[in-house]
């Protein structure tokens, strides 16, 4: 019974563990909206207008975003990327801008040894003093933050049916792919609970 429990216990502190590394993501959906019956989907594109303006979204992204989101659309609702009369136009937005973020690191005192001379046993004795804990270091350090937004849009009534987005601390000022990939997850992790 006892080695059941530190198995079942141990599970539950793993999936703790990882659910706390992942992004958190936030979702709005039309209450009226019918999902199950979409059952393909199309991008809105946005090589109109501004794709020649300095700020234009990085090609690469653009493509991972849709890879990622098309897979888990595919996965966990079985829908179908298509070109002509879809249920459902999607679009995505990211935002990586600029932030502070707290830090904080534990500070230790220094360890020690002191000499004392016993005057019994007519002998030197060295006592150890370890290091102690004595509080915090809190700075801030320059930072990015990034923002993924996708967003459903029913193509008959052209009315957003659904959004999710999640925001998350980057490296640079373009998300990696494994920062896309973890983001999207993310979101449609919250669309399946959402759909139904």
């Amino acid at each position: 019974m006892m080695k059941h429990w530190k198995l079942w216990s141990g599970s539950l502190a793993l999936v703790f563990l990882l659910a706390s590394c992942a992004s958190t993501a936030h979702i709005e959906k039309d209450e009226h909206t019918d999902f199950s019956k979409y059952k393909t989907f199309a991008w809105i594109d946005k090589e109109g207008e501004g794709k020649k303006e300095k700020n234009h979204p990085n090609d690469l992204v653009e493509r991972k975003i849709k890879e990622a989101v098309g897979k888990e659309l595919e996965r966990s609702s079985g829908w179908k990327e298509t070109k002509s009369k879809p249920d459902v136009l999607l679009s995505y937005d990211v935002l990586v801008e600029r932030m502070t973020a707290q830090r904080s690191d534990p500070v230790y005192s220094r360890p020690f040894t002191r000499t004392f001379y016993n005057p019994y046993t007519r002998r030197f004795v060295n006592v150890y003093y370890p290091s102690q804990f004595v509080g915090y270091d809190n700075y801030d350090v320059p930072s990015r933050e990034g923002t993924v937004t996708i967003s459903m849009i029913d193509a008959r009534s052209e009315k957003t049916v659904w959004q999710g987005w999640t925001t998350d601390e980057v490296n640079s000022k373009n998300l990696s792919s494994k920062e896309i990939q973890n983001s999207v997850r993310a979101i449609f992790r919250k669309f399946d609970v959402a759909k139904n």
